[in-house]
Protein backbone atom coordinates (compact mmCIF):
# COMPACT_ATOMS: atom_id res chain seq x y z
CA UNK A 1 0.00 0.00 0.00
CA UNK A 2 1.09 3.34 -1.13
CA UNK A 3 -0.33 4.97 2.49
CA UNK A 4 0.62 3.66 6.21
CA UNK A 5 -2.94 1.32 7.71
CA UNK A 6 -2.45 4.18 10.56
CA UNK A 7 -3.27 7.16 7.44
CA UNK A 8 -6.14 5.30 6.34
CA UNK A 9 -8.11 4.53 9.59
CA UNK A 10 -7.65 7.68 10.53
CA UNK A 11 -9.40 9.29 7.60
CA UNK A 12 -12.16 6.46 7.36
CA UNK A 13 -12.29 7.05 11.07
CA UNK A 14 -12.94 10.39 11.04
CA UNK A 15 -15.37 10.38 7.92
CA UNK A 16 -17.52 7.66 9.37
CA UNK A 17 -17.58 9.69 12.78
CA UNK A 18 -17.83 13.45 12.17
CA UNK A 19 -19.77 15.60 9.09
CA UNK A 20 -16.65 16.13 7.19
CA UNK A 21 -16.74 15.39 3.46
CA UNK A 22 -13.53 14.14 1.08
CA UNK A 23 -12.51 17.11 0.60
CA UNK A 24 -12.05 18.31 4.15
CA UNK A 25 -10.20 15.37 4.96
CA UNK A 26 -7.90 15.78 2.11
CA UNK A 27 -7.03 19.37 3.78
CA UNK A 28 -7.10 17.60 7.04
CA UNK A 29 -4.71 15.63 5.57
CA UNK A 30 -2.35 17.76 4.38
CA UNK A 31 -2.15 20.27 6.81
CA UNK A 32 -0.34 16.76 8.82
CA UNK A 33 1.88 16.71 5.77
CA UNK A 34 -0.08 14.04 4.28
CA UNK A 35 -0.81 14.45 0.62
CA UNK A 36 -3.83 12.52 -0.44
CA UNK A 37 -6.63 12.93 -2.70
CA UNK A 38 -10.09 13.02 -1.90
CA UNK A 39 -11.04 10.40 -4.50
CA UNK A 40 -8.61 8.51 -2.62
CA UNK A 41 -10.45 8.79 1.05
CA UNK A 42 -13.77 8.13 -1.27
CA UNK A 43 -12.02 4.55 -2.12
CA UNK A 44 -10.89 4.16 1.28
CA UNK A 45 -14.22 4.47 2.58
CA UNK A 46 -15.70 2.25 -0.04
CA UNK A 47 -13.64 -0.48 0.46
CA UNK A 48 -12.91 -0.31 4.77
CA UNK A 49 -16.52 1.21 6.36
CA UNK A 50 -18.24 -1.82 5.59
CA UNK A 51 -15.21 -4.47 6.88
CA UNK A 52 -15.20 -2.26 9.87
CA UNK A 53 -18.75 -2.30 10.88
CA UNK A 54 -18.47 -5.69 10.55
CA UNK A 55 -16.17 -6.05 12.90
CA UNK A 56 -17.63 -3.38 15.22
CA UNK A 57 -21.45 -5.59 15.07
CA UNK A 58 -19.53 -8.53 16.06
CA UNK A 59 -17.62 -7.38 19.02
CA UNK A 60 -19.93 -5.25 20.42
CA UNK A 61 -23.13 -6.60 19.62
CA UNK A 62 -25.45 -5.77 22.14
CA UNK A 63 -28.28 -8.40 23.67
CA UNK A 64 -32.02 -7.27 22.28
CA UNK A 65 -35.39 -8.47 23.21
CA UNK A 66 -37.20 -11.06 21.50
CA UNK A 67 -40.05 -9.39 20.90
CA UNK A 68 -39.95 -6.66 18.19
CA UNK A 69 -42.08 -3.86 16.48
CA UNK A 70 -41.06 -3.40 12.96
CA UNK A 71 -41.95 -0.26 11.06
CA UNK A 72 -41.64 1.68 7.88
CA UNK A 73 -41.80 5.36 7.81
CA UNK A 74 -41.57 7.79 4.29
CA UNK A 75 -38.86 10.42 4.91
CA UNK A 76 -37.15 12.95 2.36
CA UNK A 77 -33.49 12.29 2.35
CA UNK A 78 -31.12 14.67 -0.39
CA UNK A 79 -34.57 16.20 -1.70
CA UNK A 80 -35.99 12.48 -2.51
CA UNK A 81 -38.72 10.37 -0.29
CA UNK A 82 -37.01 7.01 0.90
CA UNK A 83 -38.54 4.59 2.88
CA UNK A 84 -37.03 3.82 6.65
CA UNK A 85 -37.54 0.50 7.95
CA UNK A 86 -36.64 -0.06 11.26
CA UNK A 87 -37.02 -2.64 14.39
CA UNK A 88 -37.05 -1.73 17.87
CA UNK A 89 -37.15 -4.03 21.12
CA UNK A 90 -40.26 -4.03 23.57
CA UNK A 91 -37.46 -1.61 25.35
CA UNK A 92 -37.19 0.84 22.90
CA UNK A 93 -33.91 0.28 21.45
CA UNK A 94 -33.07 0.20 17.96
CA UNK A 95 -31.77 -3.31 16.57
CA UNK A 96 -31.50 -2.19 13.00
CA UNK A 97 -32.94 0.46 9.94
CA UNK A 98 -32.21 0.17 6.36
CA UNK A 99 -33.66 3.22 3.44
CA UNK A 100 -34.85 2.12 0.62
CA UNK A 101 -36.60 3.11 -2.40
CA UNK A 102 -39.45 1.16 -2.50
CA UNK A 103 -42.01 -0.53 0.21
CA UNK A 104 -42.26 -3.72 -1.77
CA UNK A 105 -41.69 -7.57 -0.51
CA UNK A 106 -38.08 -7.51 -2.19
CA UNK A 107 -37.29 -4.42 0.34
CA UNK A 108 -39.00 -6.14 3.55
CA UNK A 109 -37.37 -9.07 2.82
CA UNK A 110 -33.75 -7.45 2.48
CA UNK A 111 -34.30 -5.21 5.57
CA UNK A 112 -35.49 -9.20 7.94
CA UNK A 113 -32.52 -10.87 6.33
CA UNK A 114 -30.44 -7.66 7.56
CA UNK A 115 -31.61 -7.80 10.81
CA UNK A 116 -32.02 -11.69 11.57
CA UNK A 117 -28.49 -11.64 10.48
CA UNK A 118 -27.43 -9.35 12.92
CA UNK A 119 -29.18 -10.66 15.67
CA UNK A 120 -31.00 -13.51 16.57
CA UNK A 121 -34.19 -15.11 15.08
CA UNK A 122 -36.91 -12.60 17.21
CA UNK A 123 -40.49 -14.97 19.27
CA UNK A 124 -42.61 -12.11 18.66
CA UNK A 125 -43.03 -9.47 15.92
CA UNK A 126 -45.57 -6.64 15.88
CA UNK A 127 -46.16 -4.75 12.82
CA UNK A 128 -48.76 -2.25 10.91
CA UNK A 129 -51.02 -4.03 8.24
CA UNK A 130 -48.82 -3.81 5.67
CA UNK A 131 -48.70 -7.05 3.08
CA UNK A 132 -45.53 -6.43 1.94
CA UNK A 133 -43.87 -6.58 5.36
CA UNK A 134 -46.74 -9.81 6.30
CA UNK A 135 -45.49 -11.35 3.37
CA UNK A 136 -41.96 -10.97 3.88
CA UNK A 137 -42.15 -12.37 7.59
CA UNK A 138 -44.17 -15.49 6.03
CA UNK A 139 -41.96 -16.24 3.79
CA UNK A 140 -38.70 -16.08 6.46
CA UNK A 141 -40.72 -18.27 8.99
CA UNK A 142 -41.12 -20.76 5.96
CA UNK A 143 -37.62 -20.74 4.75
CA UNK A 144 -36.22 -21.05 8.38
CA UNK A 145 -38.72 -23.21 9.46
CA UNK A 146 -39.14 -20.54 12.53
CA UNK A 147 -41.80 -20.34 15.06
CA UNK A 148 -42.81 -16.32 14.73
CA UNK A 149 -45.37 -15.04 16.17
CA UNK A 150 -46.43 -12.01 13.81
CA UNK A 151 -48.91 -9.66 15.30
CA UNK A 152 -50.33 -7.18 12.99
CA UNK A 153 -51.87 -4.77 15.32
CA UNK A 154 -52.73 -0.86 13.89
CA UNK A 155 -50.26 1.38 16.20
CA UNK A 156 -48.65 -1.14 18.29
CA UNK A 157 -45.66 -1.20 16.68
CA UNK A 158 -45.28 2.85 16.62
CA UNK A 159 -44.93 3.49 20.24
CA UNK A 160 -41.27 4.56 20.11
CA UNK A 161 -41.55 6.58 17.09
CA UNK A 162 -39.68 9.79 19.05
CA UNK A 163 -36.98 7.71 16.36
CA UNK A 164 -38.51 9.34 13.37
CA UNK A 165 -39.13 13.19 15.18
CA UNK A 166 -35.18 13.08 15.88
CA UNK A 167 -34.24 11.89 12.04
CA UNK A 168 -36.48 15.01 10.42
CA UNK A 169 -35.05 17.56 13.69
CA UNK A 170 -31.83 16.63 12.02
CA UNK A 171 -32.79 16.99 8.67
CA UNK A 172 -33.91 20.38 8.94
CA UNK A 173 -30.99 21.48 11.25
CA UNK A 174 -28.45 20.52 8.67
CA UNK A 175 -30.49 22.19 5.91
CA UNK A 176 -30.62 25.30 8.22
CA UNK A 177 -26.88 24.85 8.78
CA UNK A 178 -26.14 25.03 4.96
CA UNK A 179 -28.31 27.85 4.28
CA UNK A 180 -26.03 29.19 7.21
CA UNK A 181 -22.27 28.38 5.33
CA UNK A 182 -24.31 30.14 2.24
Amino acid sequence: MRFPLEVILVCVRWYAAYPLSYRHLEEIMEERGVSVDHSTVSRWAIRFLPLLEKIFRRKYKRLVGRSWRMDETYIKVKGTYKYLYRVVDKEGNTIDFLLTDKRDKAAAMRFFKKVINNSDMPEKVAMDKSGANKAAIDQIIKDNDASIVVRQIKYLNNRPSYIIAVIRCQIQLKAYMCRLSL
